[in-house]
């Protein structure tokens, strides 16, 4: 199995099966509202390719942390933002719950680390790679002669994240800060009350679940400067490996207008889900290529749909025939992951009816419904049959009516020789 590091700009091998667990930490979202679309890219793609390690072989465990203490929150829920960061949170586990693909194997949550990382900045600044100032903490960037690495930046050639006239230099972030009027949560430590910086949550987090180094760090390529950067600082400036291999995913591009016929300017996940169905939203993350950009609009949700009813149409007269060319699947998703090659060879499968290859390929990827006979409710069941009724009567009006009755409730009915199918839209 080999994948892109963000670090090296290279495609790395990863250790064997054999070699010890491989263990992965994917940055989650920071909980203020609904998880916008984008925010369920890193997440599918750490449960997809979890599933397929563990399908490799590999003993894995997932961390993907959630990020409930934050400028963001604040702003969102004045006075308020622990009630809404629990809120958010609980909102984001029922969104991509909704997935149908499980959770991570850890969850942690940034408050819940509090001591931790209030004893790591004390070894950052023991050590001198730390500074108070009036309240706040900062990392000393001057010490790491390798910062920039990562983001390939030059750091007189960085742009300030927190501007603060009082740090030795601009590029210095913050570890820890001060309570500022109007913020709702705050905790002990020996700069005064406050609470954590971003960055240092996550290199704690990270390595109080996977420890001090471990095999893959994950998040969308907004990340890699500055929260990974500085987190990648953070970690080595105590001595520890952190993640030998970073991915990145890429980013979705909105296309303006096309968005607004069936979303409007409601681009969360839930909205998208309910709107477009789990098994839309899985198929067109994997038309995408993981680490490149994505176009998402009407359009590719409309065909990521088509894709979906086809591989659902398949299956309705399939049968168990045809050699297994599950080899094929591995060749293509041990290099670096290649969904549009394991889809495309999923499409070839559907046409030379290999029934078995298809279906195993589309459980990896939590699609194993699209080969499954969904059963519809008892009471469209009745539509449909008072539906036939009207047909045999040449009552084409009212069957009309009942076609639309059962559309409405998100399902298609259709005539076949022997009386009708009940198919989800």
């Amino acid at each position: 199995m080999r994948l892109y590091n963000t670090l090296t700009r290279t495609v790395e091998d990863l250790p064997a099966p054999a070699d010890g667990p491989l263990r992965m930490y994917f940055c989650g979202p920071t909980v203020y509202q609904r998880a916008h679309i984008g925010n369920a890219r890193p997440f599918i793609f750490g449960m997809w390719l979890r599933a397929w390690l563990r399908h490799r072989g590999y003993d894995v465990k997932l961390v993907h942390n959630i990020t409930d203490v934050n400028d963001k929150i604040y702003d969102a829920a004045p006075g308020a933002s622990a009630q809404r960061a629990r809120e958010a949170t609980a909102w984001y586990l029922q969104d991509v719950g909704d997935l149908g693909l499980g959770l991570p194997d850890a969850l942690p949550l940034a408050t819940d680390f509090v001591p931790q990382i209030v004893a790591f900045i004390e070894r950052l600044v023991a050590g001198g790679h730390a500074y108070a100032v009036e309240g706040d903490v900062y990392f000393r960037v001057s010490t790491m002669p390798e910062y920039g690495r990562l983001s390939r930046q030059r750091v007189d050639q960085m742009e300030e994240e927190e501007h603060n006239m009082l740090k030795e230099a601009p590029a210095d972030f913050a570890l820890w800060k001060a309570t500022k009027p109007g913020e709702d949560t705050s905790w002990d430590s020996p700069w005064g009350r406050g609470r954590p910086g971003w960055h240092i949550e996550c290199s704690v987090m990270a390595e109080e679940e996977l420890g001090d180094e471990f095999e893959i760090h994950g998040g969308g390529l907004d990340l890699v400067f500055p929260h990974h950067e500085n987190e990648l600082a953070q970690s080595t400036a105590l001595g520890h490996g952190f993640a030998r291999i970073w991915t990145h995913n890429g980013m979705l591009q909105f296309s303006g207008e096309k968005m607004s016929k069936s979303l409007g300017n409601d681009v969360s996940l839930r909205n998208v889900l309910d709107t477009w169905g789990r098994d839309v939203v899985l198929l067109f993350y994997l038309t995408g290529h993981w680490r490149k950009p994505i176009d998402f609009n009407d359009d590719t949700l409309t065909q990521a749909k088509a894709q979906v009813e086809s591989f659902r149409n398949y299956f309705l007269g399939a049968t168990d025939d045809g050699p297994n060319e599950d080899e094929r699947v591995v060749a293509v998703l041990d290099d670096d992951f290649n969904t549009p090659d394991a889809l495309a060879l999923f499409h070839e499968w559907r046409t030379r009816g290999l029934t078995t290859s298809l279906r195993s390929g589309l459980e990896l990827f939590g699609l194993g419904s699209l080969a499954q006979a969904a059963e519809a409710p008892a009471e469209l069941v009745a539509l449909a049959e008072e539906r036939q009724a009207a047909r045999a009567a040449k009552d084409f009006a009212e069957s009309d009516r009942l076609r639309d009755a059962i559309a409405a409730a998100g399902w298609e009915v259709r005539d076949v020789p022997d009386g009708f199918q009940l198919v989800p839209r």
